[in-house]
């Protein structure tokens, strides 16, 4: 990320942006994720990279969902944003992402049969693109 700024390089860098944010998610440290999902979601807008945007935006979901307190109406707002737009741009893997992370959010906060819809919906999705990795547990996250 250093060097791109140091060359003036725009392309990738937002997605490049959003992958270290995942990774601080990950490793729970929500705070730095926090700080560069921000900045992965200005710099995709800024240059129109609505692929990046959509998953900046499916990001953000992630990081609502994980809080202390947990910002559910956020992080539904932004999966919702960021699954409109993976519709629109045929981002299949993205769409199952965003309906695992609805489901899980919904078995969350009890409601149970959007819960249901969701995680179905991914399921079906990674089923159909052989997405195998994360299967599981969208189907642990159902039952």
């Amino acid at each position: 990320m250093a060097q791109d700024t140091s060359r003036g390089i725009a392309a990738g860098h937002a997605r490049r942006v959003s992958c270290l944010s995942e990774a601080y998610v990950l490793a729970g440290r929500i705070d730095e994720a926090v700080d560069l999902a921000a900045s992965a979601l200005a710099f995709a807008r800024t240059l129109k990279a609505r692929g990046n945007e959509a998953y900046a935006l499916w990001l953000h979901g992630e990081i609502h969902a994980q809080q202390e307190p947990l910002a559910s109406e956020a992080a539904d707002a932004y999966y919702q944003q960021a699954l409109a737009l993976a519709d629109e741009l045929g981002m299949r893997p993205l769409q199952a992402h965003c309906h695992l992370g609805l489901g899980t959010l919904y078995v969350a906060i009890g409601q149970r049969e959007q819960a249901s819809t969701a995680l179905s919906a991914a399921i079906a999705l990674y089923r159909d693109m052989e997405m195998t990795f994360w299967l599981p547990q969208a189907e642990a996250a159902l039952a």
